[in-house]
């Protein structure tokens, strides 16, 4: 649930733009789903008026965009600037506004046009240029932004139909969340992924040889300096999420894996 303080900042959005706050939802967080036709100025803000954009709604909450890949390049490119300031300007002819714009990002898309490249079962319809110019909606730059990019594979009708659901505790994995939030701030004053760039040698310290191994794999992988930082980042997490105060090869290793993709790969080389 939403802070006192972070509650205050979310009604204070949704004030702005007409938008009712009841005491039922004051504290939950905004959970914001734009169209893939969405246009910058609806994504970011702006228009006549000065009003709030989505990413402003999503403040505090989560911002999933699916079908990310149809999304306008120049609608996704906006949002490189917020995602690392946690705000957005925006100055028009007759107005200057600075909204709050602190969100999660969660982006969905298909690995081609067909949906099937690298399907095990079904024969992908794409040539190469079109799947390279498919992927080439997402800029290194603003993947550069994401935490974690994962590649789920298709499920088969038996796996879909027959598999038993998994009874998770919700509750339980709140606490758990709740709990890491808590020892973060209380040793960053910020969570992990807004620990500044001049924080991270004392707050996410690595060994020599750790540095020399990850540097290693991380030149392979040809990510770029924010790429790196943000891979020992969540490492840290990892590390907060399982109890241990440094950050282990096997937190590393997590934080590496949760970056692979062909995506990825197909994009950098």
């Amino acid at each position: 649930p939403l802070s006192s303080d972070d509650a205050m900042e979310v009604a204070s959005i949704r004030s702005v733009a007409g938008f009712a706050t009841t005491m039922a939802n004051c504290f939950s967080r905004p959970v914001r789903t734009p169209h893939h036709t969405a246009t910058a100025v609806s994504l970011l803000g702006g228009g006549v008026k000065a009003m709030p954009g989505e990413i402003s709604f999503a403040h505090h909450g989560l911002l999933f965009l699916d079908e990310l890949t149809e999304f306008k390049r120049g609608v996704l490119e906006s949002l490189r600037e917020p995602l690392e300031t946690g705000e957005i300007y925006i100055t028009r002819a007759n107005y200057r506004v600075r909204f709050p714009a602190s969100f999660q990002l969660i982006g969905a898309m298909n690995p081609c046009p067909c949906g099937y490249s690298g399907d095990a079962k079904r024969k992908c319809r794409c040539s190469p240029e079109t799947i390279d110019r498919y992927l080439a909606k997402l800029s290194g730059p603003l993947l550069d932004r994401f935490d974690l990019i994962v590649e789920l594979p298709g499920l088969s009708q038996t796996e879909l139909l027959l598999q038993p659901c998994l009874h998770r505790n919700p509750k339980a994995e709140l606490r758990e969340i709740t709990k890491t939030q808590t020892l973060q701030i209380r040793r960053n004053k910020v969570l992990n992924s807004r620990i500044k760039t001049a924080d991270l040698p004392r707050i996410c310290a690595l060994s020599k040889k750790q540095k020399l191994k990850l540097a290693g794999q991380l030149d392979i992988l040809g990510v770029s300096s924010r790429a790196t930082h943000r891979i020992i980042k969540v490492a840290r997490t990892i590390a907060d999420l399982e109890g241990s105060e440094k950050i282990e090869d096997a937190h590393l290793n997590k934080a590496l894996l949760l970056r692979r993709s062909r995506l990825v790969n197909r994009l950098v080389h």
